[in-house]
């Protein structure tokens, strides 16, 4: 690749979904391959896992030493919560943040009610909130302002409208504004899609709530995006029929005031990212 007339020097994303989940998991999945009935990191890290980046970290520093290479990003796909397992995670995160990253880093909390992140196999909102948190403070001591993308989901299986007003909350607090949201989409061989056409937990064969409905996926999706203009009349339906009209009205909690403001439509031309900090939970 270096030796291409067209390569600038820059390799724009090195990893891909589990980046820094580089080694294997332990030496039995080294032996006989991975656990069947139970999962590396949820709902709580294997007392077997090996947390080790010694080996991405080196890896990496072998790509920028590549003649001819002047930057190597890591975009996104960082497993955060395996990240902070490790006892050297500040320091990992410290050379990320220095050497591979251009001003923003995509991250994929997807939810933040427990419903949702048990049905998504996903770490509770607080192991993210340690890591933005990390995040922000080595940054602040890198004299850096690059900024933390969270990616979020709506209309998972599990995932129901008091959950989705939960996810419009946090997202307010934190001060961001996702400009694009994802609508879970079934796709073969997955535990989830498994749940969205059998409305049955497969681990434990009880019911789940799945939410097939255009109308009803389209309120959790304007909730994410309640700044928009567009969404203000699904956002009212969404959270009258969350019963939480406390959260409509001229206060600082409101996710919909009474009367747009000047101040409400120059607040919607902000950034799509943040810096890792915002309100903690």
């Amino acid at each position: 690749m270096t030796r291409s007339p067209r390569f600038k020097g820059y390799i724009h994303d090195i990893g891909g979904p589990s980046a820094n989940f580089r080694i294997p998991s332990c030496g039995k999945q080294s032996k006989v391959g991975a656990c069947q009935h139970r999962q590396c990191l949820f709902p709580d890290l294997c007392p077997q896992l090996v947390v080790d980046h010694s080996d991405y970290f080196a890896l990496l520093r072998k790509a920028r030493r590549i003649p001819k290479v002047k930057k190597v990003f890591v975009r996104s796909g960082i497993r955060y919560d395996y990240l902070l397992a490790d006892p050297k995670a500040r320091e990992y995160l410290k050379e990320l943040c220095q050497y591979h990253i251009s001003g923003q880093l995509k991250v994929a909390p997807e939810h933040v009610s427990d419903q949702a992140l048990h049905y998504m196999g996903k770490p509770k909102a607080r192991v993210f909130d340690q890591f933005r948190e990390m995040y922000r403070e080595v940054n602040e001591e890198l004299g850096r302002n690059q900024y933390l993308v969270p990616y979020f989901m709506t209309s998972h299986p599990g995932c129901g409208l008091t959950d989705a007003i939960e996810l419009a909350e946090y997202v307010r607090d934190l001060g961001f504004q996702p400009q694009q949201v994802q609508d879970f989409i079934p796709t073969p061989g997955s535990v989830s899609t498994a749940m969205y056409y059998s409305g049955l937990d497969p681990m434990t064969g009880k019911d789940v709530l799945v939410v097939k409905s255009p109308d009803k996926r389209a309120l959790q999706r304007a909730l994410l995006q309640y700044r928009k203009p567009e969404h203000r009349t699904t956002v009212i339906k969404a959270l009258k029929l969350g019963n939480r009209n406390d959260l409509i009205g001229d206060h600082p909690k409101a996710l919909i005031r009474f009367q747009a403001t000047t101040r409400d439509k120059i607040s919607t031309k902000g950034r799509s990212g943040y810096k890792g900090g915002g309100k903690k939970r």
